[in-house]
């Protein structure tokens, strides 16, 4: 069976155990889910979960903070009289190559306010982004390869 749901099924355990059904305690249930697994290792061999599961928090917690400082910059753009927009469209040559690694890529960037993924090539290797702040295309380029699609490709393969 997959560590995964297994560690799920630990974590709703412990919930259940609580007597309380809440976000903080399933959390609480799946870190210390994951810390068992983790220990009894040995008993059924070695896994990419315990590689992935670092990895995804990365990710997660890399696009939280990138959701945060997108969302001031539209608000400050939104609230201040003058409007720093400089809207364009960028071709980011992706190294994603499956097609739900370039979903989670294209979702992940069309999700943080300012950015919209609008079209993927024929040949699925160039991405089109329609940005709101757009200063420098390279930096942009660069800011999506070594961020996004770095993690996501980190817990994908």
């Amino acid at each position: 069976m997959n560590l995964f749901f297994i560690n799920s099924f630990l974590a709703f355990g412990y919930v259940g155990v609580q007597g309380q059904l809440s976000l903080a305690g399933f959390l609480a249930g799946f870190a210390l889910g994951y810390a068992v697994l983790w220990i009894t290792q040995p008993l059924y061999g070695r896994s990419r979960y315990f590689q992935r599961a670092p990895k995804t928090v990365r990710l997660v917690g890399y696009f939280l903070m990138e959701l945060i400082l997108s969302n001031l910059r539209v608000l400050w753009d939104v609230v201040t009289p003058r409007h720093i927009s400089r809207p364009g469209i960028v071709g980011i040559p992706l190294r994603a190559q499956t097609e739900l690694e370039i979903l989670l890529v294209a979702n992940l960037i069309s999700l943080t306010p300012g950015t919209l993924s609008i079209d993927l090539s024929e040949d699925r290797r160039t991405l089109y982004v329609h940005v709101m702040f757009l200063d420098d295309p390279d930096r942009f380029r660069q800011g999506i390869t070594d961020g996004v699609e770095r993690r996501v490709l980190e817990v994908m393969r």
